[in-house]
C-alpha cells in the first residue's frame, strides 16, 4: 500500500523543526528510563496513584444540551519524579463535558490530545459535542503537558524542544489518566473508556495498559510504537537531525551509558545481539542498510555477542573510512559554525577529536545520521512501544482505527497491534492520516460507541 500524497504535501507546508534542543539532558533520560521500568508493569504501579487523589472543579458553563466543567489537579509525576516536568506543566487541566440528559447509564470517554491540539476547542467541537447529541455520552478532555496552558515559555508552538519531552509527556499522561479514571469512578460515572487521535491514540493506549480493570479503548490513527513516526514517517523530515547528530557525536554518554538502559528487545528492536540476527531484514528497511552493511552486521552478531553486535550495527559503512576520521571530519564542520572543538569538556574529548587507535575493521562506521536514527529508534521503542508495557486487561474491548495510506504512522517493520494485543479489532480507512482526521471523525465516534456497547454487554455488573 502506498502513502497518501496529501500527507506528504501537508508535511511540506510545515516549516518548523522538532527537537531543536536535542535529546534532552542525559540525567533526565536516565530517570525516565528507570521510571519506565515501574510504569511499564501494571502490578508494580497499582499504588502509585491513590484512589482518592484530589481533583478540583473551578468553573462551570451552562449550555442548552450540556454543562462544561473546568478542572485541575497536580500531576502525580511531579511527586514521583520531582522536577522532570517543566513548571508550566505541573498543574494538569481538563474540561468535562456532561450531557443534561443521559440516554443510558452515565458513560464517559476520556480524550487525549493529538499533535498540535492545544486547549480544548478542537476535541470539544469535533468529538465531544457530537457525542452528546448522538449518544448522550460525556467526554473528559485532558490537556497534554507541553500544550496549551501547560506549554513551556521557551517552546515554539507544538514543537517539543527535546526528545525526552515526549517521554515525560507519556509518563505524565499515564498517571494523570489514572487520576481521572479514579475520580470518575468515585463520582459514579460508568462505563469509562479512553480514546485519542494520532499522538493522542498512542497516549491513550499507554494509559490503558496501566489500568487494572477491563476498559474500552479506541486509538485512532496510531499504532504500536512512535519510533517509526520519527525515523521512517514523513514527520522524520521535521526532526532536527543536525542537532541530534552533533550531540550524539560530542557526548559519549548516549552511546556508552544511555544505550545500555534500553531494555526493549522485541522482534522489531534495534538491538542485534545473539538471537536477534533474524531482525536484520527489519533493520535493513528501517535504517537503509546496504547489503554490505547487512553482511557486516550478521558477521559481527555471530562473532562477538551483544556488545560486539551493537558495534557491528555501527560499522560496515560503504565508504570504509575510519571512525576517527569520520568524527574528526564531522566536528571540523561543527567547528566552522562556531563551536570550539579544541575545548570540549570531559575525559573523552581527545578520543572524540582524534579517534582511538583500534582495529581498522572495527573502527569503520556509517554516518552519524544513521547512528542517530538507530539511537532514536532505541529510545522511542523503550518509552512508547506497546510491547514494553503490560497488555490491557481485556483486549477484546480495543478497536483500533487506522488509515491504509498513513504516511505519518508507518506500519512496515514494526510489530502490529494484533501481535501485541491478541483479540483487538483493527478497522482500516481508505486514504491517509490528514484526510482521515479531517473527514472521518464520525467513524472514530462510531468505534467508541461500539466498544462501549460491547463492554456493557460483557461486564454489566462491573461498577
Amino acid at each position: 500500500m502506498g502513502v497518501s500524497r496529501l500527507d506528504v504535501f501537508y508535511r511540506r507546508l510545515l516549516l518548523t523543526k522538532l527537537f531543536i534542543g536535542g535529546w534532552g539532558k542525559p540525567e533526565d533520560l536516565k530517570r525516565i528510563f528507570e521510571f519506565r521500568k515501574i510504569i511499564g508493569d501494571r502490578e508494580k504501579c497499582k499504588s502509585l496513584v491513590p484512589k482518592d487523589y484530589p481533583v478540583y472543579l473551578n468553573k462551570t458553563e451552562d449550555h442548552t444540551d450540556c454543562q462544561i466543567h473546568d478542572g485541575f489537579f497536580i500531576s502525580p509525576l511531579e511527586h514521583l519524579v520531582p522536577g522532570i516536568l517543566p513548571p508550566e506543566a505541573v498543574k494538569a487541566r481538563f474540561q468535562f463535558i456532561v450531557p443534561k440528559r443521559w440516554q443510558k447509564n452515565r458513560p464517559v470517554c476520556i480524550h487525549l490530545a493529538g499533535t498540535g491540539d492545544h486547549f480544548f476547542w478542537r476535541r470539544r467541537t469535533l468529538m465531544a459535542r457530537p457525542m452528546i447529541k448522538e449518544a448522550g455520552m460525556a467526554s473528559l478532555l485532558l490537556e497534554n503537558p507541553y500544550y496549551g496552558y501547560r506549554k513551556p515559555k521557551d517552546q515554539l508552538r507544538s514543537c517539543l524542544k527535546n526528545v525526552s519531552d515526549l517521554f515525560v509527556m507519556g509518563g505524565a499522561l499515564i498517571l494523570e489518566s489514572t487520576v481521572l479514571l479514579h475520580w470518575l469512578e468515585r463520582e459514579g460515572y460508568w462505563p469509562l473508556g479512553m480514546t485519542g487521535i494520532s499522538m493522542g491514540g498512542y497516549m491513550a493506549s499507554l494509559a490503558v495498559t496501566n489500568w487494572p480493570k477491563p476498559i474500552p479503548l479506541v486509538p485512532c490513527l496510531s499504532w504500536s510504537t512512535a519510533s517509526s513516526v520519527f525515523t521512517t514517517g514523513v514527520l522524520s523530515k521535521a526532526v532536527n537531525w543536525t542537532e541530534l547528530e552533533k550531540q550524539y557525536a560530542i557526548n559519549l554518554v548516549y552511546e556508552e551509558e544511555i544505550i545500555k538502559l534500553l531494555e526493549y528487545c522485541g522482534a522489531d528492536s534495534f538491538k542485534m545481539g545473539p538471537g536477534h540476527v533474524e531482525n536484520v531484514d527489519c533493520l535493513e528497511h528501517l535504517l537503509g542498510l546496504s547489503r554490505q552493511d547487512r553482511a557486516s552486521v550478521v558477521q559481527n552478531s555471530k562473532a562477538g555477542g551483544e556488545a560486539e553486535a551493537r558495534q557491528g550495527l555501527m560499522i560496515g559503512g560503504p565508504e570504509g573510512c575510519r571512525a576517527g576520521d569520520r568524527v574528526h571530519q564531522y566536528l571540523s564542520s561543527v567547528n566552522t559554525s562556531g563551536t570550539n572543538v579544541d575545548t570540549l569538556p570531559g575525559p573523552h574529548s581527545n578520543n572524540i577529536l582524534h579517534g582511538k587507535k583500534m582495529d581498522t575493521a572495527k573502527c569503520c562506521r556509517p554516518s552519524l545520521h544513521r547512528e542517530s536514527i538507530s539511537f532514536m529508534k532505541g529510545v522511542m521503542d523503550e518509552c512508547t512501544h506497546m510491547a514494553n508495557f503490560s497488555v490491557p486487561v481485556d483486549t477484546s474491548l480495543i478497536i483500533v482505527v487506522q488509515a491504509k495510506e498513513d504516511a505519518y504512522i508507518p506500519r512496515t517493520g514494526v510489530l502490529s497491534l494484533q501481535e501485541i494485543w491478541p483479540g483487538c479489532e483493527v478497522r482500516y480507512l481508505n486514504g491517509g492520516h490528514i484526510s482521515a482526521y479531517l473527514f472521518k471523525q464520525n467513524v472514530f465516534r462510531q468505534a467508541i460507541y461500539d466498544t462501549f456497547n460491547k463492554f456493557c454487554l460483557k461486564y454489566p455488573n462491573l461498577h
